[in-house]
């Protein structure tokens, strides 16, 4: 489930809609319900004052003070209802159905002031609707034309039909805002689809050009922010492919330069060691300094021939044209004839019977570039190990110098490198390492270098027993 990690765009993505549909259907729902809620229970009020306006129009004429009990208790049968519950009040009687005790003194303050109010109170948990309102005496006086009579009339009202009018609503209220979340969750769902599906191809594009796939692309649907980035990547990948294809245009036509200059030179520098070889050959003769001076160019020819020959050989691995030529090889053998015949001394730990389908030549170009790298880099003594098992063969060369730097073993194997800057020429041609890893590589087997945990650098040769080619 990758695409739908914790952190990932889509879950962010789906979160911040989920929360925002949330947010929107409560906010609708919620205010839809109070709005409404406000409107049931005002219109409720006002019609119910207005009934017991006129309600009381029915008591008049009032009776004569002091009021008798049975003449309040007339009254409130008179107002008493289905729904409602009276109380009629004057001076310290009272008569009615309705308890006292309900009425708040907020509302019987309003009361005797002469208005008419009203409010919901709880009665045994259920809230229902107060009313009060004095009855008034009408005096013929403009500046005074109403004065309390002393009568006070309150009614309880049952407000169940108005609460259940309530609760459907809240109900319903809830159901459109569940429905609505599943909407904008399905929405949220299809959107975050149509924004990430380019971002994913934007991602398999960038992966395939990374891994060195250059006519990676991406189709640009629209004009959006989306098409932009698609459309930048585009340009950029063709650019890169351009460039990479001048490289390597440049790098291919180097190498052939280098290839054609080494062949050239082979032959001219095959005469020259002839006659170097003839006259190092004759170097005791002459004085010292023109002895001296024979054996130099000698040397030099000889270096210089070693260098056009690895160049030569790098150059077949880079066109792909190296090839192995094997043969049943006793390894330990062919080993101990190449320290043989380049005169290296070295400690060997060789066991014989080990065998191995290899190519000959290419195990001496091996040994003989590890080995020398180790007596000339390493210290004394160098030891050459061989072990074998059912896979391939291991090859060890171990020096007792102080061994490689970390940061040089990444490059240890690579051309021309120079561990010791300061090192103006090196007394190899600098492609030794380099074409020893290259014929490990040609025979699937591998070439590693490291450090012993007792000191000084250790290169390992593994070779399979048989190359399938």
């Amino acid at each position: 489930m990758t695409g739908w990690r914790l952190r990932g765009l889509r879950t962010r993505l789906l979160v911040a809609f989920a929360l925002l549909s949330v947010f929107t259907a409560l906010a609708v729902a919620g205010i839809g319900y109070v709005q409404a809620r406000n409107g049931i229970l005002q219109r409720t009020q006002d019609n119910a004052a207005v009934e017991m306006t006129t309600q009381l129009k029915q008591l008049y004429p009032l009776p004569r003070q002091p009021v008798k009990t049975s003449a309040l208790q007339s009254a409130a049968d008179r107002l008493d209802g289905r729904k409602i519950s009276a109380l009629v009040t004057s001076g310290g009687r009272s008569a009615g159905d309705m308890p006292a005790s309900v009425i708040t003194p907020e509302l019987r303050a309003v009361v005797r002031s002469g208005r008419v109010a009203w409010q919901r109170v709880d009665v045994g948990g259920v809230t229902q609707l107060l009313l009060g309102s004095p009855l008034l005496i009408a005096t013929g006086d403009r500046l005074n034309p109403t004065i309390p009579s002393g009568i006070e009339v309150y009614e309880l009202r049952n407000l169940d039909a108005e609460i259940d009018a309530v609760n459907r609503l809240a109900r319903d209220a809830w159901l459109a805002g569940g429905a609505a979340l599943v909407v904008a969750l399905i929405l949220a769902v299809l959107a975050a689809g149509s924004v990430l599906r380019p971002v994913g191809e934007l991602q398999r594009a960038a992966r395939r050009l990374g891994a060195g796939d250059l006519d990676a692309r991406i189709a640009v649907r629209g004009s959006d922010e989306l098409a932009s980035v698609a459309e930048t990547f585009n340009a950029t990948a063709e650019s890169l492919q351009r460039h990479v294809g001048e490289l390597r245009r440049m790098e291919a036509d180097a190498r052939r330069f280098v290839a054609d200059v080494s062949h050239e030179l082979r032959t001219p520098l095959a005469a020259m060691t002839a006659v170097t070889d003839m006259l190092d050959a004759e170097a005791k003769r002459l004085p010292d300094p023109a002895g001296e001076a024979v054996r130099l160019v000698s040397q030099e020819t000889h270096n210089l021939t070693r260098l056009v020959n690895d160049l030569i050989e790098v150059t077949r691995f880079d066109s792909g044209t190296a090839s192995l030529e094997v043969d049943d090889v006793d390894v330990a053998e062919a080993v101990r004839a190449t320290l043989r015949v380049r005169g290296f001394e070295v400690e060997t730990d060789l066991p014989d019977g080990i065998r191995a389908r290899i190519d000959p030549r290419r195990l001496d170009v091996i040994v003989a570039n590890l080995v020398g790298n180790a007596l000339r880099h390493g210290a004394e003594p160098v030891t050459v190990r061989l072990r074998g098992d059912q896979a391939g063969i291991t090859l060890a060369v171990e020096d007792s110098g102080p061994g490689l730097d970390e940061e040089v073993l990444p490059h240890v194997f690579s051309r021309f490198y120079k561990a010791d800057t300061a090192r103006s020429r090196s007394e190899g041609s600098g492609l030794g390492l380099a074409i020893a890893w290259e014929n490990a590589r040609l025979h699937r087997g591998e070439l590693v270098a490291g450090n012993r945990p007792e000191g000084g650098a250790v290169f390992t040769l593994w070779l399979p027993r048989e190359v399938r080619r």
